[in-house]
């Protein structure tokens, strides 16, 4: 029955579902084609309260999902789930895709300093704002794997810490001076290329992948899918005794995403279910792996136990 647990939010008193109120999640979720349904109550729920924290965009509140564990639900980026799993963070992954897309639009090069191709980049340095960022290990992936680039060689300059506490980077990984950002760095000369995400290319601020909309959709077809960026995650203690509050999660995310006109099939770019979400989500394994941000290859099995223990086969 509700009120059956109290759930702890840090920084705040404890709240206790009682038979006649909601559950209240405290909540980090932005505002998607996915989840805007869900966000403007078109879609909402009788068992669940969702309380969202005034976050415009939600990235900047990962480093407080996996080091303070202030939320009690909300959306991850993959890369950053599969560290906080390495490292004993306690939140269960669902099949649910909050944010996804085609990356290789994301790298650029500064045309005026001359031409550039993705295969010439080992031995370079290249700009990133954090070297566990989920894109930036999208786009070291495709480079190794399509174009040979040598990642080991490379310089990463970067401007964040990782939002896991107990994540190492690697010894080619080094902080950008105080007051520098990655498009002045790349204009100076002072990086060969950065990853500045959904930017159009301008001026001499050029695309390192030709044709990226074209190379974006080749590589799904070769690897099952859109590349994940967030996923929904949900604090294990809630997990572990509403296992009620979980389905119902589950379920208007759903329908949150069926509202939203998005393709479906092999470009839909937030898909649900294990099935449509296993094949990317092993490919980010091995890059995470291959590039040091985990220690050891984790299953799509292994990572969604505990929602197909819960979820029975709606999580398919």
């Amino acid at each position: 029955a509700l009120g059956s647990e109290a759930v702890p939010r840090v920084g705040q008193a404890w709240m206790t579902a009682s038979p006649v109120s909601p559950f209240t999640l405290y909540s980090l979720l932005g505002t998607h084609a996915t989840t805007e349904a869900l966000k403007t109550g078109r879609v909402s729920s009788p068992l669940i309260a969702f309380e969202y924290a005034d976050v415009k965009v939600p990235n900047t509140q990962f480093k407080a999902m996996m080091r303070d564990q202030k939320y009690d639900f909300g959306e991850l980026a993959i890369a950053t789930y599969l560290q906080g799993y390495e490292h004993g963070k306690p939140y269960v992954l669902l099949p649910a895709t909050i944010l996804g897309r085609n990356q290789h639009h994301t790298i650029f090069y500064n045309a005026d300093r001359g031409s550039l191709a993705p295969s010439d980049l080992s031995g370079k340095r290249v700009g990133v704002r954090a070297y566990s960022q989920t894109t930036g290990a999208w786009v070291r992936g495709f480079l190794a794997e399509d174009y040979g680039v040598d990642l080991r060689s490379m310089t990463w300059v970067t401007f964040e810490d990782p939002h896991v506490a107990e994540y190492r980077e690697p010894p080619n990984v080094e902080r950008a001076p105080e007051g520098k950002n990655l498009k002045q760095m790349l204009l100076a000369g002072e990086i060969d290329a950065a990853i500045l995400g959904d930017i159009a290319a301008d001026g001499p601020i050029k695309h390192l992948i030709p044709d990226p909309e074209a190379e974006g959709r080749r590589w799904a077809r070769a690897h099952g899918g859109v590349p994940i960026n967030h996923l929904a995650i949900v604090r294990r203690s809630i997990a572990e005794s509403r296992p009620d509050v979980i389905r119902e999660i589950y379920r208007v995310l759903k329908e949150s995403r069926a509202a939203a006109a998005l393709p479906t099939g092999i470009d839909d770019p937030v898909r649900f279910g294990v099935r449509a979400q296993s094949q990317s989500l092993d490919q980010m394994v091995l890059y995470a792996h291959q590039q040091g941000l985990i220690s050891r290859r984790f299953t799509s099995e292994e990572l969604f136990g505990d929602a197909v223990r819960i979820l029975g086969t709606a999580a398919e």
